[in-house]
């Protein structure tokens, strides 16, 4: 805070929730402001801390607020535990279906299926076809699934094994 001389200065807000952004925040600050006796008005709240009646307005404003949020907090609490006790799932619903796991697992028994195009052909990513067939993560799996030996690369003459042409030795762009 920019220059408070304690002792002298108040510090004005116009509405409480300007000064912080839940209530132990308004607590800690105004409790600070206090142990260096600087005061704290709300304009909008009629508050002033610089009065006995002021800091009492000021702890009964806290104490409702925090008595708000643990009603709030066991209220949550309960409907969840009843939606549990109804058998409600609760959360994200799950991406893939027990069947989408399953014709995954039998189109990755084809080697020529790729797990992204089985992610399309089901409508999910492929981190998502990763999580629901863990086995596709196993070193085994990715050892045993890796080809021994790369086919050659044909190049632009189409034949296999030979290195491309060099370009010619001539330069396009004069050297400096």
């Amino acid at each position: 805070m920019p220059r408070v001389r304690p002792a002298h200065d108040t510090i004005t807000v116009t509405e409480l929730w300007r000064l912080g952004r839940n209530l132990q925040d308004l607590i800690a600050i105004v409790g600070d402001l206090r142990r260096r006796e600087i005061g704290f008005k709300s304009l909008h709240e009629a508050l002033d801390t610089t009065t006995p009646g002021g800091r009492l307005v000021f702890h009964v404003f806290a104490s409702l607020g925090e008595f708000i949020r643990e009603m709030i907090v066991q209220g949550t609490r309960e409907s969840l535990d009843a939606a549990r006790a109804r058998g409600a799932r609760l959360g994200r619903p799950p991406a893939m279906t027990t069947e989408q796991v399953q014709h995954a697992r039998d189109l990755l028994g084809n080697p020529d299926n790729t797990v992204y195009s089985i992610a399309r052909l089901l409508g999910v990513s492929r981190a998502t076809i990763y999580k629901y067939v863990p086995e596709l993560s196993s070193p085994a799996l990715t050892a045993a699934a890796a080809p021994l030996e790369l086919p050659a690369a044909a190049d632009a003459r189409g034949t296999a094994g030979e290195p491309p042409p060099m370009p010619a030795q001539g330069c396009s762009r004069p050297t400096r």
